[in-house]
């Protein structure tokens, strides 16, 4: 078994435009993720990638690549941070935004031609976003909203109705990622508020589900530091989620994870006490054993900001992606060398990770970013939509046509 491979894990609203501002405050203003970084050397020097504040020109976006016979296009350019991506009823593409645009967009086609609109502006954080039903389903660190038959009101949105409002708040890993379930429930997770520390396990490190009016909420998993990309196993419909691991112990260490629901309720996956399944924490683990917690299903790599995976359900790709999990692995921004890819994990029919490989390269060069994936939505001809929030764009990742 072959296992290689965070959000540039502790991006606060720094990340946008005051990144570099940040890396240059004084001590007694140290901001949340610089908790742990080194005092000097090249460490000292690190903050958060912020991305640029304008979409990169489509002539000028990274040449992707993929394995032979795919074919990798860009499905449309121009989208200020684009984030999370979901389909509306009638064909709507809405793509999400974070720190950079505090937007959501609608992407429609006329005779044959695309259009990209801002629909919904001035939000925090609205990372997160779902559609069920005729609605749209956005979230922000306070709480889940939903606009109803959106897709007939694009240019003159509805008034958003609260669906749950008891959420932290929390800047730090307070972003959200929203999927409803196979049982019709919507599923949110509340990050730790921090890099490493220990909080209360009933608000923090927890992915709940409520039912879509807001109600019956019940933690389904603790322990997870930060996820932002989460899916159901086709068959088993279990949970699988990829989690960004602490910042800070070291270049090549913690792994990021992909993890795997078994017992609902019940498993912890370790924070703040154990990392990647084999590390007790430095400072948190103390008396704690590993043995406790669930181990991954996979590790992802050093610092590789894992964020959105998905189940693969389209019937284009060859047999043996069928069942396979995409998964965007943003890149290290504590790390001096750089990475970023979509990879792709086999799970077998024991629902076991077999491997995990890169599928589409090319957001790197000369060490520095040129994009960095996000999420992604399998289109009804089978075709993959993967969002890039560092150059402003969504590719279309289709084979053999």
């Amino acid at each position: 078994m072959r296992h290689y491979l965070k959000p540039a894990a502790a991006l606060a609203a720094c990340f946008a435009i005051a990144c570099s501002a940040a890396a240059q405050e004084k001590k007694e203003e140290e901001p949340f993720w610089a908790k742990g970084r080194p005092k000097e050397g090249v460490g000292a020097k690190m903050a958060p990638v912020a991305a640029p504040p304008i979409p990169v020109a489509a002539d000028k976006l990274p040449k992707l690549k993929a394995p032979p016979g795919f074919k990798v296009e860009v499905y449309q350019s121009g989208i200020l941070d684009a984030r999370g991506i979901r389909r509306g009823d009638k064909g709507t593409i809405f793509v999400s935004s974070l720190f950079v645009a505090g937007k959501v967009y609608a992407i429609t086609e006329k005779g044959g031609k695309r259009e990209v609109k801002t629909v919904l502006k001035d939000l925090e954080l609205p990372s997160g976003i779902e559609f069920r039903k005729g609605a749209l389903y956005v979230a922000t660190p306070k709480k889940v909203m939903r606009y109803d038959g959106i897709e007939d009101k694009l240019d003159s949105p509805p008034a958003p109705v609260d669906v749950f409002t008891d959420l932290p708040g929390d800047i730090p890993h307070g972003w959200k990622f929203l999927r409803f379930g196979p049982d019709g429930n919507l599923y949110v997770p509340v990050g730790a508020p921090c890099n490493i520390c220990e909080i209360d396990p009933d608000k923090y490190s927890v992915i709940f589900r409520i039912t879509t009016d807001g109600k019956d909420k019940q933690i389904v998993a603790r322990g997870v530091r930060n996820t932002v990309g989460f899916d159901f196993h086709p068959k088993t419909k279990e949970l699988w989620f990829t989690d960004n691991q602490r910042d800070w112990l070291s270049e090549d260490f913690p792994l990021d994870e992909l993890n795997r629901l078994k017992n609902v309720g019940k498993d912890h996956f370790g924070y703040p006490f154990c990392h990647s399944g084999t590390m007790v924490d430095p400072e948190f683990g103390w008396g704690k054993s590993c043995a406790n917690y669930v181990k991954p299903a996979a590790t992802l790599g050093p610092h590789s900001a894992p964020l959105g995976m998905r189940f693969y359900s389209g019937k284009m790709f060859p047999a043996q992606y069928q069942g396979a999990i995409f998964i965007a692995r943003h890149g290290p921004w504590n790390r001096t060398q750089k990475y970023a890819d979509v990879s792709v994990a086999y799970v077998n029919a024991q629902g076991q990770v077999t491997r995990v490989e890169p599928f589409l390269t090319g957001f790197v060069k000369d060490n520095q970013y040129l994009g960095r994936p996000v999420d992604f939505l399998t289109l009804p001809d089978g075709s993959l939509l993967v969002t890039d929030d560092h150059a402003g764009a969504v590719y279309r990742v289709s084979y053999g046509r």
